[in-house]
């Protein structure tokens, strides 16, 4: 008897996150291009929708960390950067 896809889909375990933001960055460019073509099955559709989800929460919370870090040395007002 065939498993269905969406079982299958379901066994898979999740990749691994990224090691840093601009990896997860440019994989996250890398499947909206896929997305966005229009070639992929239904299934790998909604794996890369969910992947991209990750990934941008990914980005997301590492963006949100190093701004916590810059509040921290710059005292509890986010100052604008200017180059010098």
């Amino acid at each position: 008897m065939a498993k269905s896809s969406s079982a299958s889909l379901a066994a898979t375990p999740a990749p691994a996150l990224p090691a840093s933001y601009e990896a997860a960055l440019q994989e996250l460019e890398g499947l909206v291009n896929s997305l966005e073509s229009g070639q992929l099955p239904l299934d790998r559709l909604l794996a890369g929708y969910q992947r991209g989800a990750q990934l941008l929460k990914f980005c997301r919370d590492r963006l949100e960390a190093v701004e916590t870090q810059i509040k921290v040395l710059e005292g509890t007002e986010l100052k604008p950067w200017t180059q010098a």
